[in-house]
């Protein structure tokens, strides 16, 4: 990892306008229906990834991003010359009412193999770590009691320790990606993604109830639902 005095210098202004998710028809930045709230996740390439969290029930949209670094405004080249810090990361929105955050860490824990460091697979590089960033207090103890939780079933299956970083609140910058990356594999149906998920289910209702796990979307950013 750069530290933050040999990271990369990045640009004030962002790298691109977000548009709308072209498969739920949703703007990937906002405004966002009051009561959705914010679910942020780093598990490898975000390509797959991405598509793993948009097929899922209560999920109102889901962008692409680069979070967890220093280098503001990064382009992705930028952040695989891993002298950014920052990893691929996906912003996931959801409907509680729907879908809890809980359930949401059960996806991201059974979606990619959280013991192997810098790297997925045969992605290798800063970029490609695991972290659930927490936007609340609630979202952090939820995603510790979860990581305690997959860490007895993966044991129990032969893995070794989980090196999956949980960090905030508050949760880091969330930069998006560029257009080209945003539902990649919907422009791309026959794109690159691995699977290196671990095969481990993980347990899910023994985290947190999912009235005491809030971020919601601040009332600034809110809209109604379309």
């Amino acid at each position: 990892m750069p530290t933050a005095q040999d990271a990369l210098p990045g640009r004030p202004d962002p790298i691109v306008n977000p548009g709308n998710h072209t498969v739920l028809g949703h703007p990937l930045a906002g405004p966002y229906p009051q009561g959705t709230e914010i679910a942020e996740f780093a598990l490898g390439c975000f390509w797959g990834e991405e598509k793993t969290f948009w097929q899922t029930p209560g999920v109102w949209v889901t962008a692409v991003g680069y979070e967890g670094g220093f280098t503001p405004n990064p382009t992705y080249g930028e952040v695989c010359s891993g002298k950014t810090g920052h990893a691929e990361a996906v912003r996931v929105v959801f409907d509680p009412r729907q879908v809890s955050y809980e359930r949401l860490l059960q996806t991201f824990w059974e979606s990619h193999d959280p013991t192997q460091g810098m790297r997925q697979g045969n992605d290798a590089g800063t970029q490609y770590r695991s972290i659930i960033f927490a936007r609340s207090d609630a979202q952090r103890r939820a995603a510790e009691a979860s990581r305690e939780a997959f860490q007895d079933r993966l044991k129990a299956s032969g893995f070794g320790q989980i090196t999956t970083e949980i960090v905030g609140p508050p949760a880091p910058s969330f930069y998006y990606a560029e257009d080209y990356h945003q539902q990649y594999l919907q422009k791309n149906p026959g794109g690159y993604c691995p699977d290196n998920s671990t095969g481990v289910s993980c347990p899910v209702g023994l985290f947190a109830k999912p009235a005491d796990i809030s971020s919601s979307v601040p009332s600034q950013v809110s809209a109604p639902t379309p």
